[in-house]
């Protein structure tokens, strides 16, 4: 046994000496080789893997997390003790998140009206029977399109698409106060629904006359395990007024406050891409910062979100096992990428190539967001976060010279 051990070192031994006397010559350029070399790389791990009907969305919090907090607020409910809670728990305002709040919005506005610019110089197309997305001319014939009704190659049947491809709208229900009870089932044509990331500025601090929501100014606080209000529901500085439709969903508002046009003073795509890319990265990121301390809420099986500490009781999801939860969603925090999706597409380093992308070189291309991708086109400078996605370190070889690729 100890001889063969022994030996199986000394062969590794020789392995290992062979290689590192191959790197050297390779690198004295004494030995040449007539063909090629291409790295493979590795496979897209940051890119999140697309789940299984089945599967449900990651995590927050662990497991045992979740346990030591339901464990805690059982406690609490046993004990019959009034706990002072911390905004913005107590229904006040965090504020020196109310700024952020704003820059948010504004990010959010510059955004829309810079991929609305730079979408009509780009073509940007979309799979009919999926959730597929390209950027630039001509489409990919990457064989992904892998849901009922495809056609049995499963190549994508394109069609053109625009700036809701490229920046898809989360939407959540508005709530007039953030700490009161959940929209019912019955209440679910009667509240507006806004986007997501649009009802959290909201809730941090951002007053928008046709979305009214309640301030309060004496906090709530917590005795056994039940929220005890002792404001009154409305103040007599607080009225309904006549922006508050309480059946009034049917009819368009004017939402001039998150969806302002950004006019710009050049036609300068270069420059308009490069705002947008800031906008694209500030929304984000203080975004997540909001996110920190206002919650949100979302499906562990389907999309759908809800701005708040808590979900609705809304019975209309449809995914997996919504027969046992008689339609309710599986509600768990979301993160930013809950509330603002990136739409991924696949980037290749060579812009100007006329050639579609090949679905046999599929796993030397890289991947960026949709959003990303759009001002990448125009020549905004890509971030260094995204560097390990676009593996422009890795070159692409032809067709036919796939068989010479180790």
């Amino acid at each position: 046994m100890f001889h063969r051990r022994v030996q199986s070192i000394s062969y590794l031994f020789e392995l290992v000496t062979q290689k590192n006397s191959l790197q050297k010559l390779t690198a004295s350029g004494e030995i040449e080789h007539s063909y090629v070399r291409f790295s493979t790389g590795s496979t897209l791990t940051e890119v999140p893997r697309k789940l299984k009907r089945n599967e449900r969305k990651p995590l927050v919090k662990t497991f045992n997390e979740l346990k030591r907090e339901a464990r805690l607020k059982r406690k609490e409910r046993d004990d019959v003790n009034e706990i002072s809670l911390h905004p913005p728990h107590n229904g006040l305002l965090v504020k020196g998140l109310i700024p952020v709040a704003h820059k948010v919005l504004a990010a959010r506005s510059e955004l829309v009206s810079c991929v609305s610019r730079v979408a009509s110089s780009i073509a940007i197309y979309s799979c009919r029977l999926c959730e597929e997305v390209h950027v630039g001319h001509p489409p990919h014939k990457i064989r992904t399109c892998d849901v009922p009704g495809s056609l049995t190659n499963k190549v994508h049947t394109w069609t053109r698409g625009g700036v809701e491809h490229v920046l898809p709208v989360v939407e959540s229900f508005h709530l007039y106060d953030r700490i009161g009870r959940a929209v019912s089932h019955n209440e679910r044509l009667e509240v507006d629904r806004i986007p997501a990331i649009v009802e959290l500025c909201i809730q941090a601090g951002v007053d928008i006359p046709e979305y009214p929501t309640r301030r309060r100014t004496c906090p709530v606080y917590s005795v056994a395990g039940r929220i005890m209000d002792f404001e009154k529901k409305f103040p007599k500085e607080e009225s309904l007024g006549e922006d508050i439709y309480a059946y009034g969903f049917w009819e368009k508002k004017s939402s001039t406050h998150h969806n302002k046009s950004i006019e710009f003073n050049s036609d300068n795509l270069n420059a308009i891409a490069t705002q947008g890319m800031k906008a694209w990265e500030t929304m984000r990121y203080e975004g997540s910062k909001l996110m920190e301390k206002y919650v949100a809420q979302t499906c562990g099986y389907c999309s759908e979100v809800q701005v708040g500490p808590k979900g609705h009781r809304v019975r209309d999801c449809q995914a997996f096992k919504h027969q046992m939860r008689d339609g309710q969603h599986a509600w768990q925090e979301a993160t930013i990428d809950d509330i603002v999706p990136p739409v991924y597409v696949w980037h290749v380093k060579d812009f100007e190539r006329e050639e579609p992308l090949e679905h046999s070189l599929s796993r030397y291309y890289g991947k960026l967001p949709a959003v990303v991708e759009l001002f990448a086109r125009v020549g905004a400078r890509v971030g260094e976060q995204y560097s390990s996605l676009m593996r422009e370190d890795v070159a692409v070889p032809e067709l036919d010279e796939i068989k010479l690729v180790v």
